[in-house]
């Protein structure tokens, strides 16, 4: 916990004026940069308007940031080397793997998920909102069921049923089967 105390207070200076840590959680952050794979640990922290993550490093620091609206999946596991997230964001698959708090793990997916949902309409790059690319209507009522067969017709297609087995067994030719079919079919 002291660790996760101690980068909260080195990350805190780069965030924007009054951004707020909502929830942290500390662990190996893994994530797809232009195709190559990039590893490092750090704490990924869940601010208003974004995830940030940040990372000490000898001489400096990684930070890297994911707004809400960019965000199209986000996941939840756990595993013998502990708990993990993963999400992804402007075309980047992120993972922060192997967490060992679950409290601040419960903590932090609670905030993700809780503004994920209030996020605003996802924007492309010239400010234009992004529509749903299907809707779906309400259901209707359901269709009206078929109207009853007449003892007549139910028994001319059950004569077609049979005349299909017999055609299907070889009783009856391809000739056979069509002219009787036609004549039932003409008396529907």
């Amino acid at each position: 916990m002291a660790k996760l105390d101690k980068l909260l207070d080195q990350a805190k200076p780069h965030l924007n004026p009054g951004e707020q840590v909502l929830a942290a959680v500390q662990g190996t952050y893994e994530t797809k940069i232009m195709g190559s794979d990039s590893v490092r640990t750090g704490i990924m922290m869940a601010t208003p308007d974004r995830l940030v993550f940040y990372a000490k490093k000898l001489g400096g620091y990684d930070l890297e940031s994911y707004a809400y609206r960019n965000i199209s999946s986000f996941e939840q596991s756990k595993n013998m080397m502990g708990h993990s997230v993963t999400f992804f964001a402007s075309g980047n698959k992120v993972n922060m793997k192997w967490i060992s708090d679950a409290g601040a793990m419960q903590q932090f997916v609670a905030t993700v998920k809780e503004r994920l949902h209030q996020g605003p309409p996802a924007t492309m790059p010239h400010g234009h909102v992004v529509q749903p690319s299907v809707s779906v209507p309400p259901p209707g009522p359901p269709p009206p069921p078929p109207p009853p067969l007449s003892d007549e017709k139910a028994s001319i297609i059950d004569a077609i049923k049979q005349l299909g087995d017999l055609h299907q067994a070889g009783v009856l030719s391809d000739e056979e089967f069509s002219t009787k079919k036609a004549e039932l079919l003409a008396r529907l």
